[in-house]
This record gives C-alpha cells, sequence and structure tokens, in this order.
C-alpha cells in the first residue's frame, strides 16, 4: 500500500495501542483504555466490513444459560467455576445495559423459557430434579429463584406442557448495541479501520511490529479480541463454532414473546417484534461448523425450517426473510482466556457463545492487563 504522508502521520505513527476485532470486547477494551489513558492513541482493526464474528450476527439473547446448559456445565465444571461463570455472565449484562442504556440496546425484559420435546422427557424430569438445587446456588447471586416450572402458554406442538421461566432473561437489538457502541469509540477519538487483516506479529521488547496485508506498522502494545479466530494465537485452546440462523417474513398474529432455549441450548429462538429468528443445529454436525467460514448448510437449515413447521409455528403460515451465520469462540472450558501473550501481546478470547452477556467484562478485563 502507497500510504502519504498524512495517512502515516495519523493513523500508523505513535500508536500506544493496538486492538484487533471491533466486536464487542474489542471496542469495550478501547473505551476502557481510553478512560485509563486519556491522551493514548488507540487504533482498533476490523477484518470486515463490519464488526466479523459475532457480534453483529448473534441473535440478541441477553442471557446467562439455561437450566439444561447449567447441569450441562456443573458436569464439566466445578461448582464454584459455574457459579463464578454465571455471575460474570450476568455482571457483563448489567455493565452492557449501564454503558449504553436500554433505550439504546431497544431491551425487552420478556423473560427467558426452556422448552422440551416429547422425545426429551428425560431431560425435563431432570432438569425438574436440579431445579432446587440451582436455584439455591445462585440465590446469593439474583435474590430469588432463578428457574419455576410453567405452564406453556404458547401453543407449541410435541412439547412437554411445562416449560422452565427464567425472569432474568431479556432481549436486546444487536444492529443497535453495535452502533452505539461505534458511536462512543468514535466520540473517544479511537481511530477505527475496517478491512485489515492482521497478517502477523512480532514482539520486538519496547513494541510490536504489527503486519499487515501490504504494509506494517510499530505499537507500544497489541490486544486481540478475536474470538472465534483465534485459534491460532492460542495454541489451539479457542475453536471456531459457526451458529447457523434464519428470520421469517413478519407473522400475522404472533403471540411469541421471548427468548426460548431447545435441546441444551443447541437451539434457540425468539421474536422480533412479530417475526420469529431462529438459530443452532451446530450438535447435528460438529465436525463440518468447526469452521472459520461463514456460510449455511442444507442439513442444518431443514432441521431449523422442520423445528418451526412442527414445533414452534405448528398451526401458521410463515416465509423465510433471511439466513445468516456466525463465528463464535468455544473450547474444553468455558471459562474465557484473559492473558498476556508475550511482553506487549494480550488477548480476551473463548466467550463460548455468550459474548453478549460477558463481552462488556472481557473487553474491561483484557485492557486492565496493561
Amino acid at each position: 500500500m502507497n500510504l502519504s504522508y498524512w495517512e502515516l502521520k495519523n493513523w500508523f505513527s505513535n500508536v500506544d495501542y493496538t486492538i484487533v476485532g471491533s466486536g464487542i470486547v474489542g471496542l469495550h477494551a478501547a473505551l476502557r483504555l481510553r478512560e485509563r489513558f486519556p491522551n493514548a492513541k488507540i487504533l482498533l482493526l476490523e477484518k470486515g466490513v463490519l464488526p466479523k464474528g459475532a457480534s453483529t450476527k448473534n441473535a440478541g439473547f441477553a442471557c446467562f444459560g439455561s437450566l439444561s446448559e447449567i447441569m450441562d456445565d456443573l458436569n464439566s465444571h466445578t461448582e464454584d467455576e459455574v457459579i463464578s461463570l454465571i455471575e460474570k455472565r450476568w455482571r457483563g449484562l448489567q455493565l452492557l445495559r449501564k454503558n449504553l442504556s436500554d433505550d439504546a440496546l431497544d431491551f425487552k425484559p420478556y423473560g427467558g423459557y426452556e422448552l422440551f420435546t416429547e422425545q426429551d422427557e428425560n431431560l425435563f424430569q431432570d432438569c425438574l430434579r436440579a431445579l432446587p438445587f440451582v436455584n439455591e446456588i445462585l440465590r446469593p447471586l439474583f435474590k430469588s429463584d432463578v428457574f419455576n416450572k410453567d405452564v406453556d402458554r404458547f401453543n407449541f406442538k410435541g412439547t412437554n406442557e411445562y416449560l422452565i421461566f427464567n425472569p432474568f432473561e431479556g432481549q436486546i437489538d444487536t444492529g443497535n448495541m453495535m452502533q452505539a457502541l461505534l458511536k462512543k469509540a468514535h466520540a473517544a477519538t479511537i481511530l477505527i479501520l475496517n478491512q485489515q487483516t492482521v497478517t502477523s506479529y512480532a514482539d520486538k521488547e519496547n513494541a510490536v511490529e504489527v503486519v499487515l496485508k501490504d504494509f506494517s506498522f510499530y505499537s507500544k502494545k497489541l490486544l486481540f479480541a478475536t474470538n472465534g479466530f483465534s485459534n491460532q494465537i492460542t495454541n489451539g485452546a479457542v475453536k471456531p463454532a459457526r451458529a447457523q440462523v434464519l428470520i421469517t417474513e413478519p407473522i400475522k398474529n404472533l403471540d411469541i414473546k421471548g427468548t426460548f432455549h431447545l435441546d441444551k441450548g443447541y437451539y434457540y429462538f425468539r421474536n422480533i417484534g412479530d417475526r420469529i429468528l431462529l438459530g443452532g443445529g451446530r450438535n447435528l454436525d460438529f465436525e463440518t461448523e468447526t469452521t472459520t467460514e461463514f456460510g449455511e448448510t442444507e442439513i442444518i437449515q431443514n432441521r431449523l425450517e422442520e423445528l418451526l413447521k412442527e414445533v414452534i409455528l405448528p398451526e401458521k403460515d410463515f416465509k423465510i426473510a433471511h439466513r445468516w451465520s456466525g463465528i463464535m469462540g468455544i473450547g474444553n472450558s468455558k471459562n474465557p482466556i484473559v492473558s498476556q501473550l508475550s511482553n506487549n501481546v494480550y488477548c480476551g478470547v473463548r466467550l463460548g457463545g455468550m459474548g453478549v452477556a460477558i463481552g462488556s467484562l472481557i473487553g474491561q478485563e483484557l485492557a486492565d492487563l496493561i
């Protein structure tokens, strides 16, 4: 790239902090650095036209885990770890709402529901047995019961007549959230450059050489907020997980309001006004969905449509308006990685499909490593 004197001077000289990834984590890290270092030069590099990954592609769930997900986590993590994870997610949601305001997020406190198909009767019974214990361990955080058995009033088909209700869940508008964050970043004189891919970097003791496709520059510190695209920098501790989503055209007399979980969280849906957004199905083909490539597959999209027709909207006509996918970052542990990689290089990654909930908190923790 043939850069001018002005471009070099204003964007790529005397850079204090370079953040790779302009999603929820990257923007919160930049804003936190601006709080701590009012005169610093902060540069955000984003490889997409918009924040590429999941920040502008997620379903807009303000949630911290369904009952069956939490039970699943208790099988692979200690009780203290699970409580700590939920606390982080809850604190992160409160931080996001405080930083941006409920109006900016279009936050709707409709609550969340977990439903169970007739084939999931054993899982439902397991959830009922675990419900008092999970409520007990979460009571110090929420000051009341989180999960309650409730009658299904949504006319779902082929499901148990009871749901598990969580009054602490809500919905947000993902696009509004990211626009509000970007506005705050611009107002804080944080430089954001899109369609810039970091191909490599070299920590040189006093600064980091950041290599882009056509040129390189130096930054005192380099922070990675690349979540699902962090496999290489974490030596495989983060694996990409593609999530496929669809949304319907508006549906007349739609009486579904809330966020809904199915099959241990592998499927999730919500209303957006009078539309239904439905995503998930990664468990149908884990191997194919462990990818950083965006796209949709027939096996998963067919299953999503089947769920709409047979379970969610059995008595309504609907049309699919749009389909898309996002890339999450997962691993053997659901604990996020916020760490120093070398003298001047840091990362805040592996959000475990809970980026909306913990992204703000992880961004601040990443910035506070410096």
